[in-house]
């Protein structure tokens, strides 16, 4: 089994904003260091287009709504890139950018090998974790790390 992740965000103002442009500068870099990361298997991407990451790929009509949709090998292969990388870094600094989020954000689940995740499917287990708090199906940090 590997294991899928969903984090989404609202962004502070339009990818286009100076107020978001480091942001938006540096995601082909983190994404392509998450991309050559031990236990990285796929991450699902808009165009392609030179800074975009998956932003043009957004949630509903809300440009702003952005995500992030990843698969590792393991818990520890998503952990390293997640804290022990720069991802850090702009990780620390995400209030510069996105909005607080009064609900949850972010869900992971263990996925079949090979099984690419689509970006409703990944919602659907953020609303699950959301109505129903941390199980099999959908978890975060601290549920997975207290199976672990």
């Amino acid at each position: 089994m590997h294991l899928a992740e969903l984090n989404i965000g609202r962004l502070l103002a339009p990818t286009d904003d100076p107020r978001v442009a480091d942001f938006m500068n540096n995601l082909d870099r983190i994404n392509g260091l998450g991309k050559r990361m031990p236990g990285f298997v796929w991450m699902s991407e808009g165009s392609g287009e030179p800074g975009t990451g998956n932003t043009e790929n957004m949630i509903g009509d809300d440009p702003q709504l952005v995500f992030n949709l990843t698969v590792w090998e393991d818990l520890p292969s998503l952990e390293a890139f997640v804290y022990k990388t720069l991802h850090s870094k702009f990780m620390d600094r995400k209030a510069e950018w996105f909005e607080v989020l009064g609900e949850q954000h972010f869900v992971m689940w263990w996925i079949e090998n090979g099984h690419r995740p689509t970006r409703d499917e990944a919602l659907a287990r953020l609303d699950d974790l959301r109505q129903n708090g941390p199980s099999e199906q959908a978890f975060g940090w601290d549920w997975i790390r207290a199976k672990s």
